[in-house]
């Protein structure tokens, strides 16, 4: 890398400027990339200079600073010097966008705040709060483990100078430690989230979407009593697990969350999850949302005894109730594709039922089902000519060759019925294989079709489906906190470090969701990992300028950022530094 300085002719003259530039090998050869436009130096331009003395100013939402009295800084005389320009060099290039970005959303959530009051500080060298903040941005900006965190990425930022927390004292233990300091914190901190999500987006806890998944682990975990085998929702039957049930608002902000034991059914976990929340934050008008997986008639019941209201979906078996129903003409379009109708079902006083149907979600299902009835019946097929062969004579290895390929394909296997048949006289091994017509023809009946339950006073059936289709705002959230926030698979073995882990991906959900309804409301759309993509070419950098006689000069200085990154803070209102300051 080199520095090249540049001019450009204005109508008031020429401008003068720098760029920090890489040379990159090519298809066609070696090229001239530019790294950072680092602008004049040492920065005496006329437009506002934001300095880094300033940050903390500007991400506690002070755009602007008053100076005071005797404060000079600002009135320096310059100092005229000897530069050797030939010998001028950059060192210490970091990553500072992302990580900026990231600190701004701490503080706008209350988090700094709130930490300082519930860790004051103590007899520590560093204070917890600020490794609480650390661990954060770490798994908001780049997920990884604290070995990883400690030994290379937390030196590349920016961030031992915002914080103030140097990279010698920032090592695996400190942050293992830090995980034990933060879970007790868990409690007050969904408190204080709820608080600032009524304050920043005017969100309103009358509709809470609640769903259950699971996330892996690595290692036998035998100091886990929550890890154990069950239904995987990661296709990792062969791993422990933990369960984890997860409340969002309608907008997808999580407002809290319960790890579950790992072969715990969706279902038992509905009323645990709703004492715990109405405990924290009280019972009030709310109405609850829930996929059919946590909904049993003992659940309702649950629910309807505490008066409390509910969206939920139903089993598909409940369909035959209404199958009537699918004939008559009496439909409402909600959108294209998608019809709705209301339906009263007798000995279910007090509720209203919602057929669906969906015309792409029908040829999806046509086509799975299809698919796998052709291969389900081309390998039990190929088990029966073995059998009937001699090939095949076990029994035993027949059954579990057809229980192998019926577990595959879960959604054809109904359709056949296969028995072995034995001749106990000859000994001879037969296997007969019926298919039934009759549930193939059921299935093209109920192909896109589904059913809602809801106790709501509501006549409208096109406003129920759209309280229930809210729901994937909570999936949404659980494939976030998997891909982007890193939460599987889990590494740690002990089960408070593992709570932790959770814990600490659950607060930087909670920053990815507000980053992006922060963005929907000035027009940015809702793709955080895209607008962070862009953040991250916003690099720091040190340009020493030896002088003549003196010791060499060293410059901080942020990169100019490319002009689409420059429209991006603009709307989000942010700023920069902008002026070089001394290191």
């Amino acid at each position: 890398m080199f520095l090249r300085r540049n001019i450009k002719q204005k109508k008031s003259g020429a401008y003068e400027y720098w760029t920090l530039v890489e040379t990159v090998r090519t298809a066609r050869g070696p090229r001239q990339r530019i790294v950072a436009t680092i602008g004049k130096l040492p920065g005496l331009d006329k437009e506002e200079r934001v300095g880094w003395e300033e940050i903390r100013w500007i991400v506690q939402g002070i755009h602007s600073r008053q100076w005071t009295l005797f404060d000079r800084e600002h009135e320096k005389v310059p100092e005229w010097a000897t530069v050797n320009l030939s010998r001028i060099s950059v060192e210490n290039i970091r990553q500072f966008g992302d990580t900026y970005l990231g600190l701004l959303l701490w503080r706008k959530l209350g988090l700094d705040e709130l930490f300082t009051k519930l860790q004051p500080p103590g007899a520590e060298k560093i204070e917890w709060k600020a490794m609480f903040c650390l661990s954060v941005l770490a798994r908001f900006c780049m997920p990884s483990s604290e070995l990883r965190i400690a030994e290379s990425w937390y030196e590349k930022t920016v961030l031992p100078d915002i914080l103030g927390v140097p990279v010698t004292t920032v090592n695996d233990d400190r942050l293992y430690r830090t995980l034990d300091r933060i879970l007790p914190h868990k409690d007050a901190v969904c408190k204080q989230l709820q608080e600032r999500y009524k304050d920043l987006f005017s969100t309103r806890f009358d509709f809470l979407f609640y769903d259950v998944t699971s996330t892996y682990f690595e290692g036998e975990c035998k100091n886990n009593a929550q890890a154990k085998r069950g239904y995987s929702r990661d296709k990792r039957p062969d791993c422990l697990q933990v369960c984890i049930g997860l409340v969002v608002t309608k907008e997808g902000l999580p407002v809290g969350y319960e790890v579950f034991d790992g072969n715990r059914r969706d279902v038992t976990t509905l009323e645990e999850i709703i004492e715990i929340m109405e405990g924290k934050y009280g019972q009030a008008n709310r109405i609850w949302v829930m996929d059919r997986g946590c909904v049993s008639e003992e659940n309702l019941e649950y629910l309807r005894e505490g008066n409390r209201q509910y969206v939920v979906g139903t089993p598909r078996s409940m369909l035959k109730k209404f199958e009537q129903a699918f004939i008559d003409q009496d439909w409402q379009e909600v959108e294209a594709g998608i019809e709705v109708k209301s339906l009263i079902c007798s000995g279910y006083d007090g509720e209203t039922f919602i057929l669906c149907k969906s015309e792409g979600r029908s040829e999806k299902e046509r086509a799975i089902l299809k698919k796998q009835k052709e291969h389900l019946e081309k390998e039990l097929l190929k088990i029966q000519n073995g059998v009937r062969s001699g090939r095949l004579r076990n029994e035993q290895k027949i059954e579990r060759r057809i229980g192998r390929w019926l577990g595959r394909y879960t959604k054809a296997s109904p359709l056949f019925e296969v028995k072995i048949m034995k001749d106990e006289q000859t000994r001879m091994v037969d296997l007969a294989i019926t298919y039934k017509q009759e549930r193939w023809e059921w299935a093209e009946k109920v192909h896109g079709k589904y059913l809602l339950r809801t106790n709501i006073k509501e006549s409208d059936p096109k406003r129920l489906w759209k309280i229930y289709m809210q729901l994937n705002q909570a999936e949404t959230a659980f494939r976030m906190s998997k891909s982007e926030m890193g939460l599987r698979p889990i590494f740690h073995q002990r089960e408070d470090r593992v709570q932790a882990h959770i814990f600490i991906c659950f607060l930087a959900l909670a920053m990815w969701k507000t980053l992006e309804l922060w963005m929907g409301s000035v027009g940015l759309g809702h793709s955080p990992r895209k607008l962070m993509e862009e953040f991250k070419e916003i690099r720091s950098l040190d340009i020493v300028v030896p002088i003549k006689d003196r010791p060499s000069l060293r410059l901080r200085v942020v990169g100019k950022p490319a002009t689409h990154v420059r429209i991006l803070l603009h709307k989000m209102g942010l700023k920069i530094p902008n002026r070089p300051i001394l290191s």
